[in-house]
């Protein structure tokens, strides 16, 4: 489109010559003079034509100027269909509801636009993201033509503001009136089942359900449809239907094997999701990471304590550019401190700077609590605080584990009565959280007390807190209490069972203890076997307790048997009230050189030089006789050993641990 001729010696700025020794004027500068090109009231001319207006107020929007966008609105007499979107986006973009109405209101004056669904379709997107869903409805009940895409359209603004029953129920309806639904309207009817079902088996269900229809239809392959699919079976923890699906994918692009890799690493899988991004790396030159890809990978090295392949990715993401991205950092700082970098992650979070969100002082507060050092949590949360970004639920979630994991009590008290200050409503997790922090400093009767006074109902998180409590200090009574509403909630975890079969036999309840070992074996539960991690050499080494096929098992026993007999010279006794087995005591003691933490600290030693830290993650809590035995290993050999466990750090150093044996 032609710049307007000019008619006024403002205009005329416009086409001044050139001189080649000046630098080109600034596009904002060219913006500034567009701007003054608009008429203060209709009059007659090319600068007031309506095609120049329409161009300024799209070129207005583009920059995010809308308040100006919106007054050029109300003077202009024929609108085009450019222009009505490019109003739209814009007030999306800058959360104006206002405009969005005000653009909703001249559309349905306008007899040419009214009933066009494109701009139906825009406008419920619109309001859809800046959560005005009863005016999305609005525009979609009194659209004249309802297309494929303005159904798609409210299907995707009810799945995104959790209004699943009735996106299915819209779903139910395009396929009763005859609508044909195409890739979107599965993807959104599929991420509506997720938001429709409170629990797992109901939602489980429905993505079957309608998972079995787009195969019906022919699009079950279709990359957009397998792809959400994928991202809804690793929801629900469904992995095998997720690779599944991904294995059937005729063509994939990075989204989808960014949703793979993400499934994997949701899942307590980061071996196979550090496999599979290894291998999209490998399978297409063209195929570049995204953003979302890399945050997944560096959850999975976190996950494992694989920092060597963490700094490769650090690495790629400083030569890729994405260290422009706050999300990536975020996740580089969070996988750098849970591989036991504390120092590090506190630099990259200094790096991060003014830049830095509720997410990048979440990780900060985490970091140290599981590292044990809860008083520079709380620090941490203060300044937070002072900084004026308001803590989240996860916010609270990190501060109060800190001090639960530091033995802080009193200030686990006093952040706990705070949050009503920040508009933060205690959930399960928070409760959770103060009866570990109770129940730890051995306070279980105040622990009971805050359980009963409960404004919600318990969760099995809650009681287990009360339990692992119970198992620490011996307390019979209690951890009787807690079961009895854990086997209801979780009927099929055997955890629960074996840790109250402990807590009986440690009691020296033979009998209550075999009662329980009975029913274990008659409802067929498996306990979740002990699986620890080690990276050597930049390449991941996992061990299953009492797992003999594991290569060098043999040796690694025999290794830690020779620490084992070191030990005993100096008093130690093995710690065999773990294993439940009614068996000798040598057989019991056998097992206990078997645990996976133990023959990982066996391989690192092999495997690892004289001055190298090693690193361990296990998938459980750290067993006081593995606690035992690491701690005089690294007395013996001068190493240092860092364990992380399901709840905090362990620096096993000249026989001593960070933990201070409280944990």
């Amino acid at each position: 489109m032609s710049a307007p001729t000019p008619t006024s010696p403002h205009t005329s700025l416009l086409h001044l010559p050139h001189h080649p020794f000046r630098p080109k004027r600034p596009r904002l500068t060219r913006l500034r003079c567009l701007a003054s090109l608009a008429p203060a009231s209709s009059g007659s001319g090319a600068s007031t034509s309506p095609e120049n207006v329409n161009h300024l107020i799209q070129t207005l929007c583009a920059s995010g100027r809308v308040a100006r966008a919106a007054a050029l609105l109300q003077g202009l007499p024929a609108p085009t269909q450019r222009t009505y979107e490019s109003l739209l986006l814009a007030a999306a973009r800058a959360g104006d509801a206002a405009l969005a109405a005000a653009v909703h209101r001249r559309l349905e004056a306008d007899p040419v636009f009214r009933s066009d669904p494109f701009l139906s379709t825009r406008l419920i997107e619109a309001y859809a993201t800046l959560s005005a869903l009863p005016a999305a409805r609005q525009v979609f009940d009194e659209a004249p033509v309802k297309n494929i895409f303005v159904w798609n359209a409210l299907l995707k603004a009810l799945a995104l503001a959790d209004h699943g029953e009735e996106a299915l129920e819209r779903l139910a309806d395009m396929g009763r009136l005859g609508v044909p639904v195409d890739s979107y309207s599965y993807a959104h009817g599929l991420k509506a089942c997720i938001a429709a079902s409170a629990s797992h088996a109901p939602a489980s269900a429905r993505v079957r359900e309608v998972h079995a229809h787009a195969i019906r239809r022919g699009y079950g392959l279709h990359t957009h449809v397998a792809t959400t699919l994928i991202d809804c079976y690793a929801k629900l923890g469904i992995v095998s239907y997720a690779e599944h699906v991904f294995a059937s994918m005729p063509e994939r692009n990075v989204v989808s094997w960014s949703a793979m890799i993400g499934c994997y690493a949701k899942n307590e899988r980061p071996e196979d999701a550090i496999e599979l991004f290894q291998e999209m790396i490998a399978s297409d030159a063209d195929l570049v990471p995204n953003s979302i890809t890399i945050v997944s990978i560096l959850h999975a090295c976190a996950g494992v304590n694989a920092l060597g392949q963490g700094k490769v990715l650090h690495a790629y993401i400083l030569r890729r550019g994405f260290d422009s991205l706050v999300s990536v950092l975020n996740a580089l700082m969070a996988m750098y401190m849970k591989c036991g970098c504390l120092e590090v992650g506190r630099y990259i979070f200094n790096w991060i700077g003014r830049r830095r969100n509720v997410v990048s002082w979440n990780s900060l507060i985490s970091g140290y609590g599981m590292h044990g050092f809860g008083r520079e949590s709380v620090q941490v949360f203060e300044e937070m605080v002072k900084e004026g970004i308001s803590p989240s639920i996860i916010t609270f979630v990190s501060v109060l584990g800190a001090c639960s994991h530091a033995g802080l009590v009193e200030e686990g008290k006093r952040l706990f009565e705070s949050m009503v200050e920040y508009n933060v409503r205690p959930r399960a997790e928070h409760y959770a959280c103060m009866v570990d922090l109770l129940g730890r400093a051995g306070l279980l009767d105040e622990a009971v007390e805050l359980i009963q006074g409960m404004h919600i109902e318990p969760s099995p998180q809650v009681w287990g807190s009360l339990l692992g409590a119970c198992r620490i200090h011996g307390h019979v009574e209690y951890a009787e209490l807690a079961c009895s509403h854990l086997f209801d909630l979780e009927p099929r975890n055997a955890g629960n069972y074996v840790l109250m079969a402990d807590i009986y036999a440690r009691a020296k309840l033979q009998l209550q203890a075999d009662v329980l070992k009975e029913l274990i074996e008659e409802h067929g539960l498996e306990k979740v076997p002990g699986c620890s991690w080690i990276e050597v050499k930049k390449k991941l080494h996992s061990f299953v307790s009492v797992d003999n096929k594991i290569p060098q098992v043999e040796v690694l026993q025999a290794l830690i048997g020779e620490f084992v007999t070191k030990m005993k010279d100096e008093g130690y006794v093995p710690d065999t009230g773990s294993v439940l087995y009614d068996i000798e005591e040598e057989e019991k003691e056998r097992i206990l050189l078997g645990h996976s933490e133990k023959l990982a600290v066996a391989f690192g030693l092999i495997n690892t030089s004289r001055g190298d830290v090693i690193r361990i993650t296990k998938n459980l809590r750290l067993c006081e006789d593995c606690h035992s035995v690491t701690k005089f290993i690294s007395k013996f050999t001068e190493r240092e050993i860092v364990v992380r466990d399901v709840n905090r750090f362990h620096h096993f150093r000249d026989g001593v641990c960070s933990c201070g044996d409280y944990w």
